[in-house]
């Protein structure tokens, strides 16, 4: 196998923007019809009491599994934030085994907690595993800084420097300096930039103007990258899906 489909989506926790519907069974019928092999998201909620008493059609099961269904056998969930009646974090759903995985807590406050879910991943044919790392960084530029570095330390620590790596979600980096960190530090190319000379608008979905989520690569070519910008899309979340079609360097 030498091409690889990711997709990124912060879902929002499975609700459109302003929290107006709940769209979980609608983003689960729109990502397969995508059929990504790798989906990393974010805001995932893997349980509120709340809103399964609140909505006679919340899924019994965390919204990753859910999600995954029969499409992705391999998931990974990373529990950031945690409250009284649930949690929500990251995850990584995948149609190939998940080997190992970690989730790094990487908060610089208890006000907003955030992680770094990695995970090692056997691809069918491949030498070497895949290395994906999928992100929420902070509202603040100090703290996404800092979240920059700890990023880096891992693949630094982690990551073989041949090894195929994927690191995407949601930076909230309008700034776009953590994307220059990321190209400079750790040779990492961001798919749009790739195809289209600057990151995609992905924030708010139905008016797309801050270009906050992106998919960051090392050892691949970029055939494809795009937003899923269309009607159906923009209703599910306050973020816009984005996928990139790869190829092995």
């Amino acid at each position: 196998m030498e091409t690889l489909h990711v997709v990124t989506f912060n879902i929002h926790k499975g609700f459109s923007q302003f929290q107006r519907q709940l769209t979980v069974h609608d983003l689960r019928e729109k990502l397969h019809a995508v059929g990504a092999d790798l989906v990393f998201l974010q805001e995932v909620q893997g349980l509120n009491m709340q809103h399964a008493a609140r909505h006679a059609n919340w899924p019994a099961a965390p919204q990753y599994e859910f999600l995954a269904d029969t499409l992705w056998p391999e998931f990974a969930y990373g529990r950031n934030a945690v409250y009284d009646h649930g949690h929500h974090g990251n995850a990584i759903l995948s149609k190939f085994p998940i080997a190992n995985w970690d989730n790094e807590d990487i908060s610089m406050s208890t006000l907003e907690r955030r992680g770094l879910l990695h995970c090692e991943i056997e691809v069918p044919g491949w030498s070497q595993r895949l290395h994906c790392i999928n992100v929420h960084l902070g509202l603040f530029a100090v703290w996404r800084h800092r979240q920059v570095e700890r990023l880096k330390e891992r693949i630094d620590r982690l990551v073989p420097p041949d090894a195929p790596l994927v690191v995407a979600g949601d930076f909230n980096d309008w700034t776009r300096r953590a994307g220059h960190r990321l190209a400079h530090d750790l040779r990492l190319a961001e798919v749009f930039e790739a195809t289209h000379g600057r990151p995609a608008a992905s924030f708010p979905a139905r008016l797309p103007l801050l270009n906050l989520d992106r998919i960051y690569t090392r050892g691949f070519h970029v055939k494809i990258a795009h937003a899923h910008r269309g009607r159906a899309f923009s209703k599910l979340s306050d973020h816009v899906c984005l996928s990139a079609l790869l190829t092995k360097a």
